[in-house]
């Protein structure tokens, strides 16, 4: 069996996950890594809400993951809430990348090299697959929501500003 291209991918063959790889066109010069994936990647099949992006978060003590669509943004408060912690905010780029072992724009939630407590917006859940990073710019995940909380063992939770 060939070697996965990525951690991420490896991680889901290991799983046994049922998935689809989806590349699509990355330009270098780009440094909106989601909006280029939703812009890539929606179409008949696909709307801009399944397309997820994966933030990594500073914690008091430590490190974790949210998950949420790509045109959403990101509340720091409901973050915190469904991690257990009094605040979160973004982790410093550098440490999200030595964390994940993944490029800022290819941080996937499978496959890092150490595994940080994940959190996943309860909207990834209304449909049969989502997408996600698969550790590189310009590759895609499909994925079913309840392989990517069992595989992250992530928390589900309401994660989007209002």
């Amino acid at each position: 069996m060939a070697k996965a291209a990525t951690p991420a991918i490896a991680a889901l063959v290991a799983a046994g996950a049922d998935h689809q790889v989806l590349q699509y066109h990355h330009d270098p010069r780009s440094h909106d890594f989601g909006a280029e994936a939703v812009a890539a990647l929606t179409g008949a099949q696909l709307v801009a809400g399944q397309i997820l992006k994966t933030l990594v978060l500073a914690l008091p003590a430590g490190l974790a993951v949210a998950v949420l669509p790509v045109p959403a943004k990101l509340s720091l408060k409901a973050a915190a809430a469904a991690l257990g912690v009094p605040k979160v905010a973004m982790a410093d780029p550098a440490d999200a990348q030595r964390s994940s072992g993944y490029v800022l724009g290819g941080i996937s939630p499978l496959g890092q090299r150490r595994r940080l407590p994940t959190v996943l917006d309860r909207g990834a859940l209304d449909f049969d697959r989502v997408l996600v990073s698969a550790g590189k710019r310009g590759l895609s995940l499909a994925v079913a929501p309840q392989d990517l909380v069992l595989l992250t063992d992530a928390v589900v939770a309401d994660l989007c500003a209002q």
